[in-house]
Order: structure tokens, then C-alpha cells, then sequence
């Protein structure tokens, strides 16, 4: 008898379980509830489709790329004819080929850059948020100095001087857009920190690591999700602007803003519209897709922080 109740008790408490599985249930249906308010957003739905779309562009590129984006034709600003369906540029590359690999460089830097910053936002915005005083002040005080530069003139410069290239780019709009964000966490984090759970993770001795990253980032993430989803349409408009510029991704290697800086003539934007129009909706319609989807997901997280508190 002994033995089968020390086996007994050997296994999990009921009360416990139940705990856990309602824990679990809150969780799911709270995920529930946000992906379906996120879809009452039709244009929210409809803009994660299209970015859906241009993810698969991107990564497929070379597979239904019609040619190869560099090589050249003899014949010149030919109109789009069934054997290009865009027509070729002033150097004789098919447009069609060259609008699907710079799908590819606009994806990268947007999400690369947007992952460089909100790494080393939500980083800075959780230490200086949790430790207050003197770190707090010291890092704020540094996030306002580079909130104070022009954020666009300052990447100009730093592209200049270290060279453009996709890397230099992804980097740089990554370095400088952190600032943002950091706020953002640091307000979040200052309220978290009070809540009940975080002092009893506290008094129970959890290294300083667990509790910023287990249990008060998952509480932080809305605005981040938020911030990070507008940020990548930031970054694509910002390289598209580099590269028009001559700042970005030199040619020969394709990109949307290079593609337009062919049609700074009167000539081109008024009888050549398949060199300028192409890239151009290409940068609209992802902008505004992704736009749509930081709509959504601003609306669905508000409302479950609303139904939370």
C-alpha cells in the first residue's frame, strides 16, 4: 500500500495540472482572439497576402526570373513585346528580370535592418527600463543624442564614407533606427516591472537574464511587433531612396531604386513608362501592404492588451 501511494504522489498534482491546462487554454484562445480580430482588418489580410507574395518573389527569384537580371540584348528601351514583357532599359537588360531580383534587395534590407535595430532597441530599452537611476539616465541620454541627429542625412553621410553596398545599407539604417524602439521598451518595461509576477520572480532569486527575457519581454512584445512591421516599410522606402540617389546598390546589380533613377528625363517619364512605372508600383504596393499589416496588428494587440487589463 505504501508503495502504490508513494507512486501516486509521485505524479503530478491535479490542481497543478489544472493550472497549467487553463494557463495553456488562456494563451491559445488570447492567440485566437488576436489572429481573428487581426483578420476583421481586410486590408490587413490582404496586405499580408501581397507581402506573403513578395517574400516568395524574393527567395525565388532566380527560378522565374524570365533572364538573368545582368544579361544584355541588342536591343535598347525596346518597348515589352512577348519576348519581354516589360521591355528592356537604356543598356538592353529585360525590366521584368530585373524587377524580380530587386524584390529580393528590398526584402533584405528591410528585414535585416529592422532585426539589427530591434535587437539593439529592445536590448538597451530592457536594461535601461529595468535598472532605472544612473543606467537609465546614461542610456537615455544617449538615445536622445541620436534622436537629435537628421536621420536620413547622417545615413547619406555614413553610406558615403563607408561605401554603398547591400551590407553597408542593411547596417547602417540599422545602427541609427534603434533609438525608437528602445523608448518604446523602456515604457513598457518600467510599468511590467512593478506587476506581482515580477517581484516574486525577484524574491524567488531568478538571474536578471530570466527575468528580462522570460518574463518581461513576452509582455513588451506588442509595440515591438508594431514598430518592427512599420520599420520594415521605412527601410525599403529609405534604400529605394539611397540607391535612386546613387548611395545604395551600385548597378550592375538590381535594385527599385536604381531601376527609377533611369527615368530622370522628361523623355523617358513621358513616352518610356516601362522603366519607371514597373518599380515604382513595386515600392507602393509592398509599402502599402506592409502598412496595412501594421494596421492590423496595432489594432488586434491593443485590443487583447485592452481585454488583459
Amino acid at each position: 500500500m505504501s508503495s502504490i501511494r508513494t507512486v501516486s504522489g509521485a505524479s503530478e498534482d491535479p490542481t497543478a495540472e489544472r493550472a497549467v491546462t487553463a494557463s495553456l487554454g488562456e494563451e491559445e484562445s488570447n492567440l485566437r482572439r488576436v489572429v481573428r480580430r487581426f483578420f476583421k482588418h481586410r486590408l490587413a489580410g490582404v496586405g499580408l497576402v501581397v507581402f506573403v507574395a513578395m517574400l516568395l518573389v524574393a527567395i525565388l527569384a532566380p527560378l522565374i526570373a524570365p533572364y538573368d537580371p545582368n544579361r544584355i540584348f541588342d536591343t535598347f528601351q525596346a518597348r515589352p513585346s512577348a519576348e519581354h514583357l516589360l521591355g528592356t532599359d537604356p543598356v538592353g537588360r529585360d525590366v521584368l528580370s530585373r524587377l524580380i531580383h530587386g524584390t529580393r534587395v528590398s526584402i533584405t534590407v528591410g528585414v535585416g535592418a529592422v532585426a539589427v535595430y530591434i535587437a539593439i532597441g529592445v536590448t538597451l530599452g530592457l536594461v535601461s527600463g529595468y535598472f532605472g537611476r544612473a543606467v537609465d539616465a546614461v542610456l537615455m541620454r544617449v538615445t536622445d543624442v541620436f534622436m537629435s541627429f537628421p536621420y536620413f542625412m547622417v545615413i547619406l553621410i555614413l553610406v558615403a564614407v563607408i561605401g554603398p553596398s547591400l551590407l553597408n545599407i542593411t547596417l547602417a539604417i540599422g545602427f541609427l533606427g534603434w533609438p525608437v524602439v528602445a523608448r518604446l521598451v523602456r515604457g513598457s518595461v518600467l510599468s511590467i516591472k512593478q506587476a506581482d509576477y515580477v517581484k516574486a520572480g525577484i524574491a524567488l532569486g531568478y538571474s536578471t537574464p530570466k527575468i528580462l527575457f522570460q518574463h518581461i519581454l513576452p509582455n513588451a512584445l506588442s509595440p515591438i511587433v508594431v514598430n518592427a512591421t512599420f520599420g520594415i516599410a521605412s527601410a525599403i522606402i529609405l534604400e529605394s531612396g539611397l540607391s535612386f540617389l546613387g548611395l545604395g546598390v551600385r548597378p550592375p546589380a538590381a535594385s527599385w531604386g536604381n531601376m527609377l533613377s533611369d527615368a530622370q528625363s522628361i523623355t523617358v517619364l513621358s513616352s518610356q513608362p516601362w522603366l519607371w512605372v514597373p518599380p515604382g508600383l513595386a515600392i507602393f504596393i509592398t509599402v502599402l501592404s506592409i502598412n496595412f499589416v501594421g494596421d492590423g496588428l496595432r489594432d488586434a494587440l491593443e485590443s487583447r492588451e485592452s481585454k488583459v487589463r
